[in-house]
């Protein structure tokens, strides 16, 4: 159980986490339901926030792989400055050490009632399946969609949606110059940002890609460029298909 011994009303949340989408969008639960909520997009900024005092946390969710500070090592930095409770926040299964240094794990994308649960001090069991959307996956989830306008204003979903496609392009920019060194080590930590963020919102054309980029299909036999290649493509596509959507007006 995480015991946090305080109210609801009263619940001070640092979210660390260098995904944008992801952070906005878990940030905003946690706000609509009743918590206070400070974010942080690096490691170090977070440790810069509790040195400075800027926020004494009851709980800490921090994603399991940032650039950067990171990992067990982190979690060892924020214990000597506070005594939050942490949860480790992932697209996929961490390793080991990090669940062992952590006081608990969820897996992305996240539930709304999980967040909740989590938030309101019950037990759940980090037993969701990891993102796996079918080839014919739509541009954006309905039920995701549905559950954000229940949230926030439409502008503000809009809001989310508009991030995500600045987010992507990004993303795929700095996929193309991985790619081009051949720094498969980077093509699937930025895969993990992609699939992680996106799979938070709901993109699940997105969300797809990034995690064939994370599982580094075409890493062996010498076709790690063709494929990557070729799923850049694909995600600059899929990032197209949600401008579009979002030139349309999002789905009734």
């Amino acid at each position: 159980m995480l015991d946090l011994g305080v109210r609801q009303d009263q619940l001070a949340v640092l979210l660390i986490d260098d995904d944008l989408v992801s952070r906005e969008v878990t940030a905003t639960v946690l706000t609509m339901n009743g918590y206070t909520v400070h974010t942080a997009d690096t490691g170090m900024a977070s440790l810069e926030m509790l040195t400075a005092g800027t926020v004494t946390p009851d709980l800490i969710l921090m994603d399991a792989q940032m650039p950067g500070l990171s990992g067990t090592a982190l979690i060892t930095e924020l214990r000597s400055r506070s005594r939050a409770r942490i949860v480790v926040l992932s697209g996929s299964d961490p390793p080991d050490e990090i669940r062992a240094a952590a006081d608990g794990f969820l897996l992305k994308p996240l539930e709304v009632e999980a967040l909740r649960d989590l938030a309101a001090h019950q037990s759940r069991p980090a037993s969701q399946a990891a993102f796996a959307a079918s080839p014919e996956a739509p541009v954006i989830s309905r039920v995701t969609l549905m559950q954000l306008r229940q949230l926030m204003p439409e502008s503000g979903v809009r809001e989310i949606y508009q991030a995500m496609v600045a987010d992507l392009t990004r993303r795929a920019d700095e996929l193309a110059a991985a790619i081009a060194k051949g720094d498969y080590v980077e093509v699937r930590r930025i895969g993990h940002a992609i699939k992680g963020g996106c799979a938070m919102a709901g993109a699940l054309q997105a969300a797809r890609l990034g995690a064939l980029l994370e599982a580094g299909r075409g890493d062996s036999e010498g076709n790690q460029s063709d494929n990557s290649a070729n799923l850049l493509n694909d995600l600059r596509s899929a990032t197209q298909a949600l401008q579009r959507m979002l030139d349309a007006g999002l789905p009734a």
